[in-house]
């Protein structure tokens, strides 16, 4: 029988394809009965309708599947049906004109069972470079709203973009009720991960390396740590095949995931097992677990630019919908390259901001993912010609999105294009910052140069200079953090006074050079214990200064035990020894992990650090800053000593909290004068990172004397004590 034959069977009420005799009924606004019979239409042999518009993408409805996609610019558009792994299509179904609405092509095709094939479309049109209209009726498009792409499960294997089609999704996965956990910003403790470096490495211990089975496997690890959120590295579908290349015998890829191919759709090489069609629930399950263990999701997300790159690039998606549309071009017709990977996405047209929207809204109802860091984000600022736009749109939008309302933004202020926006992005007092401006300071102040004393200060206590006034809140504007994904890990900071990127076969030209690292004396390895030990000690100031910061800290993964990447400032597209986490410095750094998670159970415990009290009843002010004698207040050039003091009071403990952190960032002792206190309270240390035999924790080790001396490079934190409690 053929396959219209059953259909019609199917949608005139009588035996189902089984021959079960049951009645079948498919979608609602279609069911069986001549009033039914009279809206069907048969193309290449299938029973078809117009598709229901508002739904974008495809979807497996009662009794088939609705397609639906649009195009300003197409004159007409196909759907091509395949066989699993399959090259050649089975069936092309010309959507006919008058299944199109306005510009929108829908297609119900009844009988389809989600699981039996894929998908993917072609469209023709125009052919006008000048234009920047690039139509052509014989290449593939993948479907922008599709939740599963063919052909990228075995990472690291060649691919091409005709192998790129689409899968329909069944979701049968089942939240729980409402587990979004809107921790605080100021409550926010990050921790940065790439999901296949994070547990690749065979020293990893887990079952399911490189994989999100991989992820809830650590999370014990990760609660232990005391981290409260997770940042993942890009996950939507991407092609780590783009832009594959040898060097020196070894594969290099596009390993970090920054070339986005498919934006609704999980990257299938990060799963365990094959999903097929019910993509997602590897990652909805390590979700959801994370969020059980208290740790929120956010999602390192690509809109300023996708991988089909330059002119020359890959041709599959948006390049033949609307290409004029959705990327920013030259006078010239090129496109405009302010993500220095070829392309710019158009982000503030109505039709791609729209898309963008969608997107969010996708992860945020059916991941239940928290929050959001945006690459580039400064792209998403500028107007089609690539000017900055005060009031963008799209940063509007997603500002005032109601179904967003409960999620963290996050924008990476600055582009490849020179625009810097730290302390001037369109905020609408929603969106964070990543902090460079801390980042770089921070960086300066701990090496040594103690003339940026001032800007330290600034930095430390919540950035006020930049983030105290609208369109920002405060300190919870700012994610203050010293080493990312992008640089060299906090180890290497301390280890390295250059990069060295050799192995990724540019001769050493990429990554920034801009890295105000410090050696400790030797380039690199060193067995000298001498060297080690101020190695160590000058991560702990690092952990110890960003801990003691107001604003949301972020820490790199691997950075809590002094993982390496042997100096490479750049590991984009190293898949490998230097990316992957390398679990057997946790086993060998023991004591520095321990001590990184102390200094976060530390800032959990002392509310003072991360938010403003009521004032405290000692009289002391809420935040003071000043040198090595803490009553002069006038941090200048010479400031080898910077003291930041927090004061307030406790409701919920009845009593005042206080905490001293003192840097000293000069390479000779110096003597420091403690706060004077009223009667009855005294200073307890809490950390030293030079005490004797390394940093040190304390309870509370009560200080007699108020004048004490801080050894060269380090950091001592001290909180109220009062003698007769102990």
């Amino acid at each position: 029988m053929r396959r219209f034959d059953v259909v019609r069977r199917l949608f005139e009420g009588k035996q189902d394809a089984a021959g079960s005799g049951q009645k079948n009924n498919t979608d609602g606004a279609f069911s069986g009965g001549k009033k039914g019979r009279e809206k069907l239409d048969e193309i290449s042999g299938f029973f078809v309708r117009p598709g229901n518009y508002n739904l974008p993408g495809a979807h497996a409805l009662r009794g088939g599947v609705n397609f639906s996609i649009n195009s300003e610019g197409a004159t007409s558009c196909e759907l091509l049906l395949f066989h699993r792994k399959q090259s050649a299509p089975y069936a092309i179904l010309p959507i006919p004109e008058s299944y199109r609405m306005g510009h929108v092509y829908s297609i119900f095709v009844a009988g389809l069972d989600a699981e039996d094939f894929e998908y993917a479309y072609r469209m023709d049109g125009p052919y006008d470079p000048a234009k920047g209209l690039y139509f052509d009726r014989n290449k593939l498009i993948l479907d922008p709203y599709c939740r599963a792409v063919t052909g990228q499960r075995a990472w690291g294997a060649a691919k091409t973009p005709t192998d790129y089609h689409a899968r329909v999704v069944k979701d049968r996965f089942v939240w729980k009720g409402n587990d979004f956990l809107h921790t605080p910003m100021e409550d926010t403790i990050i921790y940065e991960m790439h999901v296949r470096g994070f547990t690749r490495h065979h020293t990893s211990g887990v079952g399911y390396p490189g994989t999100f089975a991989g992820i809830i496997q650590k999370i014990p690890y990760l609660k232990e740590l005391g981290v409260t959120a997770v940042e993942l590295l890009p996950i939507f579908e991407f092609d780590e095949m783009i832009n594959a290349r040898t060097h020196n015998g070894r594969l290099l890829l596009e390993y970090w995931g920054y070339n986005t191919v498919a934006y609704f759709a999980p990257n299938t090489s990060y799963t365990a097992s094959i999903e097929y069609n019910e993509e997602g629930s590897e990652l909805k399950q390590t979700i959801r677990l994370l969020k059980k263990a208290g740790i929120e999701v956010i999602l390192d997300v690509v809109f300023n630019h996708t991988a089909e790159g330059n002119l020359t690039g890959p041709f599959y998606q948006f390049k033949g919908i609307d290409n004029d549309i959705f990327y920013s071009k030259s006078p010239e017709g090129d496109y405009y390259n302010f993500s220095g990977c070829g392309n710019t996405v158009n982000a503030n047209h109505p039709l791609v901001t729209r898309y963008i929207i969608d997107c969010l809204r996708y992860w945020v109802t059916e991941f239940h993912v928290d929050g959001f860091r945006f690459d580039l984000a400064s792209i998403l600022t500028r107007d089609e010609n690539g000017a900055p736009m005060s009031d963008p749109p799209l940063i509007r939008q997603i500002a005032m999105d109601p179904v967003l309302a409960g999620t963290k933004l996050i924008a990476e202020p600055w582009d490849a294009g020179g625009l810097y926006q730290v302390g001037s992005f369109p905020a609408h007092n929603r969106w964070a910052e990543w902090n460079g401006r801390y980042r770089d300071s921070i960086r300066d102040y701990l090496r040594g140069n103690y003339w940026q004393a001032a800007e330290a200060a600034a930095r430390i206590t919540g950035s006020m200079d930049m983030y105290g006034k609208a369109p920002y809140q405060g300190y919870r504007s700012s994610v203050n953090f010293v080493t990312c994904h992008d640089g060299f890990t906090l180890y290497d900071l301390f280890s390295y006074d250059h990069k060295h990127n050799e192995a990724n076969g540019w001769n050493n030209t990429d990554g920034t050079d801009d890295n105000r690292s410090w050696n400790c004396g030797v380039e690199g390895y060193t067995d000298d214990p001498v060297i080690q030990a101020l190695r160590k000690k000058m991560m702990c100031n690092a952990v110890t200064v960003l801990m003691l910061s107001r604003g949301t800290p972020m820490i790199l993964s691997g950075d809590e035990f002094c993982n390496t990447q042997y100096g490479n400032n750049n590991g984009y597209c190293q898949d490998g020894e230097i990316s992957w986490l390398n679990w057997d410095f946790l086993r060998a750094n023991r004591d520095y992990f321990d001590f990184v998670k102390n200094v976060i159970a530390f800032r959990k415990q002392h509310l003072v650090i991360s938010r403003e009290l009521p004032p405290a009843h000692c009289g002391l002010p809420p935040v003071t800053c000043c040198g090595a004698n803490p009553d002069d207040h006038s941090i200048g050039m010479g400031n080898k000593v910077l003291g930041i003091l927090y004061a307030g009071w406790r409701e919920d403990l009845g009593e005042d909290e206080v905490v001293y952190m003192v840097i000293n960032a000069f390479w000779e002792p110096q003597e420091i004068r403690l706060p004077a206190l009223s009667d009855g309270l005294a200073w307890g240390l809490n950390i030293y990172t030079d005490a004797d035999g390394g940093p040190r924790f304390y309870e509370s080790l009560f200080v007699y004397n108020p004048v004490m001396t801080l050894k060269e490079r380090s950091v001592a934190v001290l909180t109220l004590y009062k003698p007769e409690e102990y």
